[in-house]
């Protein structure tokens, strides 16, 4: 599972990882977290406001924070 946050290194980005990695840790899965802050490559995935959360290549969320338990549910899917 690839997990990326796609922002540019703002306060909000960086709790957005942290909350990831927190998720996935509580979860007991592997996943591979990666901060996307090209804005190119943001932009790649029709974002225009971050924080935004992708999962596998798809946008689950964008322009604010999921709180722990919703970035779970996206994880099982």
């Amino acid at each position: 599972m690839k997990i990326e946050v796609l922002g540019m290194g703002c306060a909000k980005c960086h709790t957005l990882t942290g909350l990831a990695m927190e998720a996935v840790a509580e979860l007991g899965i592997t996943a591979e977290i990666v901060k996307v802050d090209n804005m190119k490559d943001i932009m790649a995935y029709g974002v225009m406001t971050t924080p935004a959360l992708v999962i596998d290549g798809v946008v689950k969320v964008k322009g604010k924070i999921p709180s722990k338990d919703e970035i779970k549910a996206f994880i099982k899917g």
